[in-house]
């Protein structure tokens, strides 16, 4: 049967379960809601929502080097314990996370890190686009923030689509492993090196130098 986004979204802000698990649920529970709630307790994922704000000062950092070593990514992924960082399961999130980086080079972590200047030039260019388009000045700003959910999701990695699993985001990703692991688990910094990179960002900003 055919799961609608809202019920999906009704469920998810009941549990703190992540959209696809709650789509799962739903799809499970032929679409009862209540029944669907249980089916996420028993599989221990509502617990993700209550865990995902404890502290976390263990953890591990990830590499991933891409073949021809052009490209190459460090990621901090921490937990709440050195027991959870040795897992197969979280070294494996850790993998992921970093191919991730490499793969769609986010520039933050979450949508809340995006700064003011970066948010307020999309919203520019979004404004300008749409108004570009032909769409009334009055509906130019409920467009903009439309457009701007995709904007997030190209440049926030919680936001990113998973690259093995394109119907899940990594921040779903990240609740599951919540679920799976009993304990908080969060990306604190990455970094993505591009060989050549370096030089075109100095030859960039001696270009825009001003000239003496």
């Amino acid at each position: 049967m055919e799961i609608s986004a809202k019920l999906v979204k009704e469920l998810r802000d009941r549990t703190g379960a992540g959209m696809m698990e709650c789509k799962k649920a739903l799809v499970e529970s032929k679409g009862n809601l209540p029944e669907a709630e249980i089916i996420l307790r028993k599989a221990g994922i509502t617990k993700a929502g209550t865990k995902a704000t404890r502290t976390t000062r263990q953890g591990i950092i990830g590499s991933y080097i891409h073949p021809g070593s052009q490209l190459g990514v460090l990621v901090e992924v921490n937990c709440e314990s050195d027991f959870v960082a040795r897992t197969d399961d979280f070294q494996q999130l850790v993998k992921d996370l970093a191919m991730q980086v490499a793969a769609a080079d986010p520039q933050f972590i979450r949508k809340e890190d995006v700064t003011a200047d970066v948010l307020d030039k999309e919203r520019d260019i979004q404004r300008a686009r749409a108004l570009q388009e032909g769409k009334p000045e009055k509906m130019a700003d409920k467009i903009v923030e439309g457009r701007l959910a995709k904007f997030y999701e190209e440049i926030c990695l919680y936001e990113q689509p998973f690259i093995r699993d394109n119907a899940t985001t990594i921040g779903d990703l990240i609740k599951s492993a919540i679920a799976k692991l009993g304990e908080n688990v969060s990306v604190s910094r990455f970094v993505r090196f591009k060989v050549g990179e370096a030089a075109l960002i100095e030859e960039t900003a001696e270009h825009s130098a001003p000239k003496a």
